[in-house]
């Protein structure tokens, strides 16, 4: 299928996706906060730069986008038709680079929550989000993920 977009607007558009402070990880933040919990943000000094960290509990969070990290079985994150190839290769590797950094915070004793931005999106289960993050976060579990279809 050939880009209905022109080049240049196409790169224009995609320049401007963000890589922090996005719509998903601000309401993760907020539902956070209003839980009680307090954190810190992007803290570089670990690795994958976790989108929040919680250094008492040594908790870090990842709020993935569901495209860019290749959320499987997620309907929101159907590989593009247009260069199918370059997409794959970049995806897959955006995954590997997620799984890497999530095991070397492992080793370092952090527990580690992936949200799935999927979670972020029903408005009406914004409850069970906020409920299954605090359940997570109190537990004691190392590994954890939160999609649409998997609450922790």
């Amino acid at each position: 299928m050939v880009d209905v977009v022109p080049a240049h607007v196409r790169s224009r558009m995609m320049s401007g996706i963000q890589g922090k402070d996005t719509r998903p990880e601000l309401i993760v933040r907020r539902m956070l906060f209003a839980s009680g919990y307090r954190f810190r943000l992007h803290r570089k000094d670990l690795s994958g730069s976790p989108d929040i960290v919680m250094p008492g509990r040594r908790v870090a969070i990842f709020v993935h986008g569901c495209f860019w990290h290749l959320h499987q079985g997620c309907r929101f994150a159907k590989m593009p038709s247009t260069r199918p190839e370059f997409w794959k290769v970049k995806l897959e590797a955006n995954a590997a680079r997620d799984s890497r950094a999530a095991a070397k915070l492992r080793e370092q004793g952090w527990r580690v929550l992936c949200v799935w931005e999927c979670s972020t999106r029903d408005v009406h289960a914004a409850a069970d989000l906020q409920a299954a993050m605090s359940a997570w976060i109190e537990g004691s579990e190392p590994l954890g993920e939160i999609g649409a279809s998997s609450r922790v």
